[in-house]
């Protein structure tokens, strides 16, 4: 991620986000019974496919929220209907979608809670390469693989279509 600019940031988070309501479309379309889905683990110490679609809303919820000079309000993990999963990724679009802060913000530290007494404090731009977008794609991909456990029809085109315009074919 580098030397990003809050607008290109909030570009990857809304595109991102894209790909995950896409991946759940694929689901409803081609699953018996999506809401069923979302109690579904890859693992049983893993948490459900709503929680991992609350939590990769989190990333960038979190991110507007502290760019907004807010506390962090994370999403709970209870997430128990289909309808319930797009409102939740609908609602992060449009926190992200009001991003107004400038990229100095980017420099600023940003204290990480990593449980009841562990944290650690990383400047703005380290935060987002180093703590959110790889828990942004962790959690869109493992709602990816529950899916694809359950027999939706999703392939690497599904979680990167925002390659799309760069494809070129030789002549």
């Amino acid at each position: 991620m580098g030397n990003s600019d809050i607008s290109e940031i909030k570009q990857i988070f809304t595109s991102r986000l894209d790909v995950l309501a896409h991946i759940l479309s694929v689901g409803e379309k081609n699953l018996p019974d999506m809401n069923a889905a979302l109690n579904e683990r890859l693992a049983p110490d893993m948490l459900p496919l709503g929680a991992q679609i609350a939590f990769a809303c989190n990333q960038p919820r979190g991110f507007s929220q502290w760019c907004a000079g807010q506390p962090i309000d994370n999403l709970g993990v209870e997430v128990d209907s289909l309808e319930m999963a797009y409102s939740h990724i609908d609602q992060t679009k449009s926190l992200v979608a009001g991003i107004t802060a400038d990229d100095s913000k980017l420099d600023e530290i940003k204290r990480i809670g990593l449980g009841p007494v562990k944290y650690c404090e990383l400047p703005g731009r380290q935060y987002i390469s180093d703590y959110l977008v790889p828990n942004l794609y962790f959690h869109i991909t493992t709602t990816y693989a529950i899916l694809r456990k359950l027999g939706a029809p999703l392939g690497k085109a599904d979680f990167m279509p925002f390659l799309m315009p760069y494809i070129k074919e030789e002549t």
